[in-house]
């Protein structure tokens, strides 16, 4: 590493804000220490029930999944979609009577999953012992928890945006119920805290290869597949922090990193899953490190709120959200330039059998065009790459997917369910790109047959 490279960890560990653009960074800075912290996981009931579900979208999901996957926790479910069908499909898969449910909101106030929150208390016969929340202390959230009884409220660290709190309780609290040791993984991310102290930072090397990547061109950012799906994660992490002010590192799970526009993902986890707990930590020292070369604060989320704020207009518009059929993909397609991406973004059941649909899709695309395709089901992706998609550079080429949601499942305590729900959100988000003029088409997930 160069002198600059070494002076620029040491003021990072500083909390200089001047490495990235002097605003209010050094405010977002707890990931550094989180692993040191003390956790509190006694009033987590781990093994008493016979499943668990994770209520949570964005930071507060992702990680979770990640866990469940690489831990092989069967019993386990994260559920971050407002669909109908897919609720039903968790619903059938569980008995409600013998089911842990945690609610995770760091601001307490996310919509969906108070939704599903709200479904689940009611299925679950209001039993307040079988329920409990993660959130930053003080929220909404809390205030409800402890109203109802229920029987644990973990707080997450203030100082910790969703996408860097997998070591806190966001993440930790679900790796618990997977059955893995949250101390294990913390203390694997001690190692490499330490290590990212030192001259030959393992998180600095890799961050100063993505940034000065960038400044080549070589803005997409193909991350390894992984059995436990670390892609998931990273790529809320590296889009959520970079895509703003229109520049941004597109990360692109699973896609080849040869070409002019790609560089290497690389993930180190090996047969020991708790290869994790370092290898969280090395990522989110690396993003942080390639924000300072982008000259962007990695920490903040500029554009993710008016997502939010439009899909609640349409809401209280009444009436049914427009998800009509909109353009072709053949002609988005054909419009498309080199070094540009293809992003399909599915407000569809995520089965098993839409999942087959849209691979069909991708590699469709992929070899027609030889552009990075990425995908993201909604509203999931709101909450992970739609920072990117609308704050980064005019390179994305959307196509959104809806289906037709079936019966419609109520929301208690709101004048809508949750079709109205997933249908508002596609809704909003393609009214949004079409304003920033993204290019976009909307089609059915029945004519992709």
């Amino acid at each position: 590493m160069t002198v600059a490279a070494d002076q620029l960890v040491e003021r990072i560990w500083e909390r200089d804000p001047t490495v990235w653009t002097g605003q209010d960074e050094a405010n977002w800075l707890g990931w550094l220490d989180e692993p040191l912290r003390e956790l509190d996981l006694s009033g987590l009931p781990v093994g008493e029930y016979a499943s668990a579900v994770v209520l949570g979208m964005g930071g507060s999901s992702l990680a979770p999944e990640v866990f469940r996957r690489s831990f092989g926790a069967g019993n386990v479910h994260v559920i971050d979609t407002t669909h109908p069908a897919a609720i039903r499909t968790l619903q059938s898969g569980i008995d409600p009577g013998d089911t842990f449910f945690v609610a995770s909101s760091k601001s307490g106030t996310t919509l969906e999953t108070r939704s599903q929150l709200e479904h689940f208390w009611q299925l679950a016969g209001r039993e307040p012992e079988r329920f409990a929340v993660v959130t930053d202390p003080g929220s909404e959230l809390e205030t409800l928890a402890r109203e109802r009884g229920f029987r644990a409220v973990f707080h997450g660290e203030p100082t910790i945006g969703g996408r860097y709190s997998a070591l806190s309780a966001f993440g930790m609290v679900a790796a618990a119920l997977c059955g893995a040791s949250p101390e294990r993984l913390r203390e694997r991310a001690r190692e490499m805290a330490d290590a990212c102290r030192a001259p030959d930072s393992p998180g600095a090397e890799l961050g100063l290869r993505f940034g000065n990547g960038w400044r080549e061109g070589r803005d997409k950012i193909c991350i390894d597949e992984t059995p436990g799906g670390f892609g998931l994660w990273a790529e809320q992490l590296v889009a959520e922090s970079t895509g703003k002010q229109g520049k941004g590192l597109v990360p692109a799970p699973g896609e080849l990193p040869e070409g002019p526009d790609r560089q290497h993902g690389e993930v180190r986890v090996g047969a020991d899953p708790y290869d994790l707990g370092a290898e969280l930590y090395r990522w989110e020292f690396a993003v942080a490190v390639a924000g300072s070369i982008m000259e962007i604060n990695p920490f903040d989320q500029p554009d993710v709120q008016a997502a939010k704020d439009r899909t609640n207009e349409i809401l209280a518009a009444g009436g049914e959200p427009d998800v009509q059929p909109h353009g072709s993909i053949d002609e988005l397609v054909a419009g498309a330039r080199e070094g540009d991406y293809i992003c399909i973004q599915a407000f569809v059941d995520p089965s098993e059998e839409s999942i087959r649909v849209l691979d069909r899709l991708i590699k469709r695309i992929r070899a027609q065009t030889g552009l990075v395709t990425t995908h993201g089901f909604g509203p999931r992706y709101l909450h992970s790459t739609g920072q990117l998609h609308k704050g980064g550079p005019p390179i994305g080429n959307f196509i959104q997917v809806v289906d037709d949601t079936g019966d419609e499942i109520p929301i208690p305590g709101k004048d809508f369910g949750f079709g109205k729900l997933i249908h508002a959100q596609a809704a909003g988000d393609f009214a949004l790109l079409e304003e920033r003029r993204r290019p976009i088409v909307r089609v059915r997930l029945e004519d992709l047959y």
